[in-house]
């Protein structure tokens, strides 16, 4: 009997090791039928990474883990994306991108797909009518070659200044053609405005950075752009990667009625669906 019993407890042992063995190593080499991709992607934290937060619980019934890095300027996050870093980024448009590989030969990235527009807008601490605004009053602007000229062309609508003809989202403060406030552009990087507005009197900051400084676009916004601005927020990924399934998969989650829903609620037209 004693015999048979522990006869019985080999096979029942071998039959409990044999089941645990079915898991990451089941068939030699090869993944586990549930392994999971980790998907690492760089953000500026409102409103892209809050965007990203929404879609990481969809994702991860797909298989994918989404990891979230995120960044307060506008250049490490190209940066990492070519250093493989990170997978891809979303946190800029289509124009400052095309400026940035232009100024970084080397950089091969590509744009897979627009999810929301940002408009930009004018704030100030020290006028609620841009009527009020005075002769020789102090304007921060982006200093990025892009956004710098978003700025420019977002005054002239305002009617504030005009540009020399011809000149779009390449303008610069040298394109100025008229003047008639004589206003005194400050040069500014985008994440800084926020803070400049103690000391000028009206700063044009992009929608990221005025949530992330507690500004609400549709409140606070002297003067705001278009819903139909052509700054789309686009996903961005190295150029080869863009049919990756799990780029796709993203791209595909983040464009749903879902995320729309979220973007409307949320921001309130302050931030656009661009889907």
């Amino acid at each position: 009997m004693k015999g048979k019993f522990l006869a019985a407890m080999t096979l029942a042992m071998s039959l409990v090791f044999t089941g645990c063995g079915g898991g990451d190593n089941a068939g030699g080499d090869k993944p586990a039928a549930n392994s999971e991709t980790t998907l690492k992607i760089g953000a500026t934290p409102a409103p892209h990474a809050e965007i990203l937060e929404q879609i990481k619980p969809d994702l991860k019934e797909q298989g994918i883990n989404l990891e979230i890095v995120e960044f307060n300027d506008y250049v490490q996050p190209n940066i990492a994306l070519n250093d493989k870093e990170l997978d891809a980024n979303f946190f800029q448009h289509e124009p400052y991108l095309n400026d940035f590989v232009k100024e970084h030969k080397d950089l091969k990235l590509k744009n897979v797909g627009g999810v929301h527009v940002e408009p930009m807008g004018v704030y100030s601490k020290k006028i609620k009518d841009l009527k009020e605004l005075a002769d020789g009053a102090t304007v921060s602007i982006p200093n990025d070659p892009t956004n710098g000229g978003r700025a420019l062309l977002l005054l002239q609508k305002a009617d504030l200044l005009k540009l020399k003809d011809g000149v779009k989202e390449t303008a610069t403060v040298q394109d100025i053609a008229e003047n008639p406030k004589n206003l005194v552009i400050q040069e500014v990087e985008a994440a800084q405005l926020p803070r400049t507005l103690e000391d000028v009197d009206i700063s044009i900051i992009n929608t990221n950075f005025a949530l992330n400084a507690e500004l609400n676009p549709m409140k606070d916004a002297l003067f705001i752009e278009d819903k139909d601005s052509p700054y789309v927020n686009i996903i961005t990924v190295r150029e080869g990667d863009e049919n990756r399934e799990d780029i796709q998969k993203l791209l595909t989650t983040i464009k749903s009625d879902k995320v729309k829903k979220f973007i409307e609620d949320k921001y309130q037209g302050a931030i656009v669906p661009a889907f």
